[in-house]
């Protein structure tokens, strides 16, 4: 008698990598730039125009969102990674811009140099709580270390901010050829920021969009252009956001259009 043939189980295909269709992270590669200012004003002006939004600093190690509005957590990040309170126990409100905040933890080395094991089950509690936000911006850290790669992964858009400088195009170019090679990427666009003129942020838009097309075959579309602005400075030392103290002026106003191209793609 002839045995059955048993047909052998397929293996299941990889799990596909979490994504919050409304969560959007802000990179740049390189430090300096202006990123944690621009994630903040967007979520203030997500807030002003009605939606209900978190802004996560991502930056682990360097946080410095909390500094930037002069807020002082009671709960951070440290405290979700040492296990003391769940993700959504560490949001802070901020009143003043009218959307909440969960803070990093600035100045530690341990939680910079934190290993995938802790950052999954972290990344899994952060697609959750997005599930109750219209938006949730990750303020990402520089660079392309584990935890930038993780917190990234997360998003379905990338704003990679830009600068004339050649250290920030470089260090662009490194983030979105990390973010193009995935086998999902996210839609990666680009931002350039602290242009003198609306002329020189196309000229550095045009310096990064001619890398990436020539050696990476893939050209990010221009999301927007912020002119540089010294109110933005001003802002900055008066732990305020630009919305509430200069909400009228060029680079307020360069990232309300930005804003409003974000919410409409919603």
């Amino acid at each position: 008698m002839n045995q059955p043939t048993t047909t052998p189980t397929p293996t299941p295909p990889p799990p596909k990598p979490m994504r919050g269709p409304n969560i959007i992270a802000v990179a740049s590669g390189k430090g300096g730039v202006g990123k944690t200012w621009f994630s903040i004003t967007l979520a203030h002006l997500f807030a002003r125009a009605g939606r209900n939004t978190l802004l996560f600093d991502g930056d682990i190690g360097l946080a410095n969102v909390d500094v930037q509005l002069g807020l002082t957590p009671t709960r951070d990040l440290g405290a979700v990674f040492a296990g003391k309170c769940k993700m959504r126990e560490a949001v802070t409100r901020y009143p003043a811009g009218g959307f909440d905040i969960l803070a990093g933890r600035s100045g530690s080395t341990s939680m910079a140099s934190l290993g995938a094991g802790k950052m999954q089950p972290a990344a899994a509690q952060l697609i959750e709580l997005a599930t109750h936000y219209d938006h949730v911006i990750i303020d990402l850290g520089a660079g392309i270390e584990q935890h930038v790669q993780v917190m990234s992964s997360l998003a379905s858009k990338v704003v990679v901010i830009v600068t004339d400088e050649p250290t920030s195009l470089t260090d662009a170019y490194a983030f979105i050829k990390l973010c193009t090679s995935r086998d999902n990427p996210p839609q990666v666009q680009v931002v350039v920021n602290q242009a003198q003129s609306q002329k020189e942020g196309e000229s550095t838009y045009g310096a990064i969009s001619r890398a990436t097309t020539n050696f990476l075959h893939f050209t990010p579309p221009l999301l927007g252009i912020i002119r540089k602005d010294n109110k933005v400075k001003d802002a900055i030392r008066s732990q305020s956001s630009i919305v509430t103290t200069s909400p009228n002026t060029t680079a307020a106003s360069d990232v309300a259009t930005i804003s409003i191209k974000l919410m409409r793609k919603e």
